[in-house]
């Protein structure tokens, strides 16, 4: 047998070799798992340790099935076959990429030899990037808005999409959020954008009013109504769009009166018998459950489905509070312009702003920079500057502090400030936030989903 085709045993290797071995191993960039038939960790490279923030030491001799029991390797140990692709670590929270082998003594299988990367970051920049790409194709007239929440651009770049069609529309979000700016963005980018987009608030009008005032009505209709009769808001908007805001106050009568506009297109003018066809875009918005008010029986269902083609979910600002900061320099840009002089805010004012719940949402962040502008005569608007009604009492501090040992509590209140603020000094710059924080990317990002941070 010639030299070249001589089996090579490890006892042919001398003690430094096998080191050496070891070594190679342990400068390779990518992760090196090795499981035993019982799936039990008998290697892993320093690699281990380096990307995926868990010691090696802590690792050997346990049970892989335990672990990660979905993990390739394991499919691998089944099948015999190897694998190659990407896969998610359930217990790190991470996604990989890489191959898993079976190995072999003879038929039998024994082991599996897994190398793999993590590709967490990756994948994150690739679904930023195609998130930006879409964000940036946006019509102007969504860049009114202000965020760069992945809720709010999920949104956003659906509300696009249905905006060059001529669908119903239906916005859906608590009051303060922006649902008549939405709809307004959604308007002016169709094709019905020259024609008029008309507002009906329709918990403003009377009951008694609302028909008229949706419909019109003919001359001598009913006592005081104007000679010559009047056009609805449907007329009004007719080749445009119906904005109709807080549909949900809607009585029942109405709402059946509603549906036959939306499913017809033709209406009858109060005290009149003519039928008029109207060619409008509907777009309904509330703050209200109306599927709650369905099995109430204060909403009808056939008008729900009839509205609900595509539902736009505008996210609360308690959560969204990554876009808290642009929103408040937005505002304040405006605001600065009116009093003459720069305003910004303080390290106690921005950390208030992460803690607050919002109950107003977007227009409440709106009201209070613009009471703060008006009262603070320097260029920081502090504390004392915002409306007396928000900021916390003696009580309010007393009762947060009724638990004055509660270690656990405290400690992830004060984490998640620093993360909100230090996320803000870098205009959410993720790798400039960690450097400054002075924490790992794994505990960055666990602590980014264990603080609902987006």
């Amino acid at each position: 047998m010639s030299v070249g085709t001589q089996a090579v045993t490890t006892s042919d290797f001398p003690q430094w070799d096998r080191e050496q071995l070891f070594e190679i191993l342990n400068n390779i960039h990518d992760v090196v798992l090795v499981i035993d038939s019982h799936t039990t960790i008998v290697y892993a490279n320093e690699a281990y340790a380096r990307l995926l923030g868990v010691p090696v030491a802590k690792v050997l001799g346990r049970r892989l099935n335990k672990i990660e029991p979905e993990a390739a390797a394991i499919e691998v140990m089944r099948t015999g076959k190897g694998r190659d692709g990407g896969d998610y670590l359930d217990s790190l929270g991470i996604d990989v990429a890489g191959s898993s082998s079976p190995i072999f003594k003879g038929k039998s299988i024994v082991g599996c030899v897994s190398t793999f990367k993590n590709i967490t970051e990756v994948l994150r920049l690739g679904r930023g990037l195609h998130q930006t790409k879409q964000w940036e194709q946006l019509p102007l007239p969504f860049k009114e808005y202000v965020g760069q929440n992945s809720h709010l651009k999920d949104t956003l770049v659906l509300a696009a999409k249905v905006a060059r069609t001529d669908s119903t529309v239906l916005i859906l979000g608590e009051s303060g959020v922006g649902k008549e700016v939405l709809a307004r963005a959604v308007h002016n980018s169709s094709r019905r954008k020259d024609k008029p987009l008309i507002k009906v608030n329709c918990a403003a009008i009377p009951e008694g009013l609302i028909e008229s005032e949706l419909f019109g009505y003919e001359d001598g209709a009913f006592t005081g109504a104007r000679k010559g009769g009047k056009l609805g808001k449907f007329e009004l908007a007719h080749s445009g769009t119906v904005f109709l805001d807080e549909i949900g106050d809607m009585s029942l009568t109405m709402q059946a009166k509603l549906l036959r506009v939306l499913q017809d297109r033709e209406l009858e003018r109060v005290g009149g018998t003519k039928t008029v066809k109207v060619d409008i875009r509907v777009i309904a918005a509330t703050n209200r459950d109306l599927e709650g008010m369905i099995e109430k029986g204060t909403f009808r269902r056939d008008l729900y489905y009839r509205l609900n083609i595509v539902p736009l979910n505008l996210t609360p600002l308690r959560d969204r509070k990554d876009d808290i900061l642009l929103l408040a320099k937005t505002f304040l840009a405006r605001f600065a312009r009116e009093v003459g002089h720069e305003l910004t805010l303080s390290p106690q004012v921005v950390r208030f702003f992460h803690a607050y719940e919002w109950p107003g949402n977007i227009r409440e962040l709106q009201n209070i920079l613009e009471h703060a502008s008006i009262v603070c005569s320097s260029l920081s608007i502090e504390m004392h500057h915002l409306p007396a009604h928000i900021i916390p009492t003696k009580d309010d501090q007393a009762g947060a502090n009724e638990k004055p040992f509660a270690v656990k509590e405290i400690v992830a209140r004060v984490e998640k400030e620093l993360i909100l603020s230090a996320l803000a000094a870098y205009n959410n710059n993720r790798s400039n936030a960690m450097k400054a924080l002075g924490i790992s990317r794994r505990a960055f990002y666990d602590k980014l989903r264990r603080y609902g941070i987006e």
